[in-house]
């Protein structure tokens, strides 16, 4: 039997596991961690199938890494079951290129965290072998219950399928909702770090994986998921289970309301911040579907309620034509890079403006690609901050003319910090690709196939021109709902079941699923403000409304 692999048309017996057929390529497979087959990411001890068109996955693919950070995580899971027998352990989100972990109850020292590296090599060079069992969900729940994992146990009682898929290594037993790599030997790159209160495991450099990835401190986005933190303790809402329960008790109109109140406070302190500064300029960035554009608009409101009159500034209307961006390497306009913008004459006329001239400011025609021969005129009082939101706001070459004190810099992103229990978190970027499903879908007539398609493209522009800059904003939003899933299930969740197997990017789909197949559907819409930030995604929002 044969199979084509990466475009090779390669023999293999039956019984056969990719694994071994793998290490017959040149290279001998090497960086291997998966296998996509069908759109479907697929084990390395899995069996070849005659005549299947596969590819191997290793930590350039996005699917790659993911299969990497869970076995990693198993792994550390594993050392601190034989160092901290009995100690929780809860992996919270991701930091740069590391994950931030905590381990509640327990006091986290140097030596505690180095002893922990120290198990966790071991483990790797024991290469112990990491099985997948099938079981049922009853002899989960008796494991689960057994070990005290009641994290685990509450989120049993959403599972509407009796089969369970444990993980085995070193004799723990755990659920992930993904592929792991066949033994510990595969994730031979890591570190930990202490970083209170808690430490960063830290994963390969996702451009060079044979070294970790150059550790960089990111102090104001880390006390922007303590604040978060703090919100979830006030919400009494950490895991899925506890989203879940407040549906089932009827008290999910209440959460939505104490959300949106918190909402509320930061974007009014965000707005006393700004007006203690003495500047002049409000730059928002965030990547996408953060919510951007609905925040600037509650901006706005929180300083017109502080007695100013604040001006917004597009800057889209700063593109240049399309015919004079030049073509990468690929053959493709790169959109996002900052040369697409006419950035001399923006600074040219922000300075004009923070000294009180009037310009001719430009509108660029979307339809056409070009900007037109129409101008709006544009000017502003001492009382008028100029508010500015785009990918780009808060590099320093966008704005250079103006001196930095006259600018006050806010980065956004939907940080979230909801898990499926402890050791299953959400993240960030698949909470963010829901949002923009959504929204493309309803808005934009994109199908959901188009929009996963594009989003690494996406993801690696947010990589280039966004979080390089977020540390050096003045203040930071983190535009997470806690209360978001369970309303944007009902619209997404029918879209991705019928994303078809044959699909790119059923694997993507079905990973969104298994988490989402956790949560309850919450069907209080009337409940959500039409100011809120989810009101940018599944519409109503007051904001996009014409005037009476």
């Amino acid at each position: 039997m044969n199979i084509l692999l990466n475009g090779r048309n390669v023999p293999c017996e039956k019984g056969q596991r990719y694994e071994e057929v793998i290490r017959s390529l040149p290279g001998g497979g090497k960086g291997a961690l998966g296998v996509c087959v069908g759109g479907r990411a697929v084990s390395l001890n899995a069996m070849v199938e005659d005549g299947v068109c596969a590819r191997v996955l290793t930590y350039f693919d996005e699917e790659g890494r993911r299969i990497y950070e869970r076995t990693i995580q198993f792994v550390l899971l594993a050392a601190a079951r034989r160092v901290l027998p009995g100690a929780r352990v809860r992996i919270e989100h991701s930091f740069g290129q590391a994950l931030f972990v905590r381990l509640p109850g327990t006091t986290v020292t140097r030596a505690l965290v180095a002893r922990l590296e120290r198990e966790m090599r071991l483990l790797v060079e024991e290469d112990l072998p990491i099985r997948r069992i099938e079981t049922t969900k009853k002899e989960a729940n008796e494991y689960f219950e057994k070990t005290g994992q009641m994290d685990k146990l509450r989120l049993l009682r959403y599972r509407n399928f009796d089969k369970f898929r444990f993980y085995e290594l070193d004799g723990m037993y755990e659920y992930f909702y993904g592929e792991m790599a066949p033994s510990t030997r595969y994730v031979s790159v890591f570190a930990l770090r202490c970083y209170l209160p808690g430490l960063l495991l830290r994963t390969p450099d996702k451009d060079n994986p044979g070294n970790v990835a150059p550790f960089r401190d990111l102090p104001k986005l880390m006390r922007t998921f303590g604040e978060t933190g703090r919100w979830n303790g006030i919400l009494k809402c950490e895991n899925a289970a506890d989203i879940n329960e407040m549906i089932e008790k009827r008290r999910f109109r209440e959460f939505i309301r104490v959300n949106e109140a918190l909402h509320e406070r930061s974007i009014e302190k965000i707005a006393d911040q700004f007006v203690e500064s003495g500047a002049r300029l409000i730059l928002i960035a965030g990547p996408s579907s953060s919510g951007k554009t609905t925040f600037a608009h509650r901006l706005i409101i929180a300083l017109k309620a502080l007695g100013l009159r604040p001006m917004k500034l597009s800057l889209d209307d700063y593109y240049l034509d399309r015919k004079d961006i030049p073509v990468g390497e690929d053959g493709k306009q790169d959109l996002e890079r900052l040369d697409t913008l006419d950035v001399p004459l923006l600074d040219e006329h922000l300075v004009k403006l923070l000294q009180g001239e009037a310009v001719e400011a430009p509108i660029f025609d979307f339809v056409t690609g070009e900007r037109s021969s129409a101008t709006h005129t544009f000017c502003v009082g001492p009382d008028q901050p100029i508010v500015i939101e785009g990918i780009h706001a808060l590099n320093e070459q966008l704005t250079e003319s103006v001196p930095r004190e006259m600018k006050f810099k806010v980065y956004i992103s939907a940080l979230t910090m909801l898990n499926l229990d402890d050791h299953n978190r959400i993240r960030t970027t698949d909470a963010r690709l829901l949002r923009r499903i959504v929204r493309d879908y309803q808005f934009r007539g994109t199908s959901p196939e188009e929009t996963m398609a594009m989003w690494p493209s996406v993801r690696n522009g947010e990589e280039n021109y966004i979080f390089p800059y977020q540390e050096e904003a003045d203040a930071m939003f983190n535009s997470v709902l806690a209360y978001e899933l369970p309303i944007m299930k009902k619209y997404v969740y029918p879209m991705l079941c019928a994303v078809p197997p044959e699909s790119e990017c059923y694997t993507l789909a079905r990973r969104l699923v298994k988490f989402l197949n956790y949560l309850r559907t919450a069907d209080v819409e009337d409940e959500i403000p039409i100011n809120s930030i989810l009101r940018e995604f599944i519409g109503g929002c007051c904001f996009y409304r014409e005037e009476d």
